[in-house]
């Protein structure tokens, strides 16, 4: 599983949907406790990213 990303700018949300991608990949679609959590809040950082670069986009 992943660690937490630094704390600093946010990561392109490019960047979290690959690792979204991976951690479904390494779990074969299945999330539950520490799992499930971890997908949550990458979920959440790419929803932030998203719309942090449609911002910049406008």
């Amino acid at each position: 599983m992943s660690t937490p990303p630094p704390a600093g700018p946010p990561r392109p949300a490019a960047v979290v949907q690959e690792e979204i991608h991976a951690l479904m990949r390494q779990t074969g679609g299945w999330l539950w406790g520490p799992t499930r959590v971890r997908y949550e809040t990458l979920r959440d950082e790419w929803v932030a990213a998203m719309r942090g670069e449609m911002t910049t986009a406008a």
